[in-house]
């Protein structure tokens, strides 16, 4: 069974003036997503900002949504690193918190081989309980995860379940999906490929724009597992536009000025990362208020 279906959000970190981690913010947002329907929380990934985060940061980020959850809805942890003991050790550390999965993204900078990738990811899965998920991003990573090595790894070790998709590659979401009949859950990473992902047999999406339009991500894809194509179709088209402006500068760059736009202050982003050109931030506010959230 799949660790969530729907819609997941990954989940913005919000900080504080003095770039600390402003925990009382987080958990405002964190029952925000619940409140509007959320089907998983998925912390510390990329738009959490973990790569700029102390180990202490991230498990202790980890723990205090998993408090805050309180087994209300799945919590799927962030925890992949370019050194495989070191996201062995914050999986750990995550199953310990009470997380009910671990979303492992490809090791980046060293760029492993496939043989690489599957020593990897099974040495992490084999420390842990819990069900892991796969996360392909080559724009950032620089190196793909093949279909191949995907349902090679869902079919050898038992709590290795998934992926999320955020190659924009739909053949080799379909490819993964064919060769493995079904076994493998895969996930959207693309806030603008959800609709289509679930006509291809995907489970949901780990989403961006569920920061700031959680109720509407989740009735696109409820809509899609009800049978009203119509209506989750209306949805996806609406979104095209904000999603199109929320990715005009790098995740989580635009997502967290559109919160700050919203009155949600969560601060900005911790460098490398930079505020949004006003420029940007002007198109994004108009993009938002034709959606309706702002």
């Amino acid at each position: 069974m799949a660790i969530f279906e729907g819609a997941g959000v990954a989940l913005v970190t919000p900080f504080k003036e003095n770039g600390e981690v402003n925990y009382e913010k987080l958990e405002e947002l964190v029952e925000e997503q619940i409140a509007n329907h959320t089907d998983c929380i998925v912390a510390t990934g990329t738009t959490g900002e973990s790569a700029t985060m102390t180990e202490a940061e991230h498990v202790n980020v980890i723990r205090f949504i998993c408090s805050v959850v309180e087994g209300r809805i799945p919590v799927i942890a962030g925890t992949g690193s370019n050194c495989t003991q070191t996201a062995m050790e914050l999986s750990v550390e995550a199953e310990g918190a009470g997380a009910d999965g671990v979303l492992l993204v490809s090791p980046y900078y060293n760029k492993a081989t496939q043989e690489g990738l599957k020593a990897h990811f099974t040495k992490i899965a084999k420390a842990i309980r819990i069900p892991c998920i796969l996360y392909n991003v080559p724009s950032r990573t620089g190196v793909n995860i093949e279909p191949q090595t995907v349902v090679e790894l869902c079919k050898k070790v038992e709590n290795i379940v998934g992926v999320k998709e955020a190659s924009g590659n739909f053949s080799a979401a379909a490819t993964i999906l064919n060769l493995s009949g079904g076994y493998v859950d895969v996930y959207s990473g693309n806030d603008d490929q959800v609709v289509p992902m679930l006509a291809l047999g995907g489970k949901g999406v780990i989403s961006v724009l569920s920061n700031i339009a959680p109720q509407q991500t989740h009735d696109m894809c409820e809509k899609f597992f009800k049978g009203d194509l119509a209506g989750s179709r209306r949805i996806q088209l609406k979104a095209m536009p904000l999603i199109d402006a929320l990715f005009c500068e790098v995740n989580p760059i635009p997502v967290k000025a559109a919160m700050n736009l919203m009155g949600k202050a969560v601060g900005e982003p911790r460098l490398p990362l930079t505020v949004m050109e006003p420029a940007h931030q002007q198109r994004l506010k108009q993009e938002m208020e034709k959606f309706g959230i702002l």
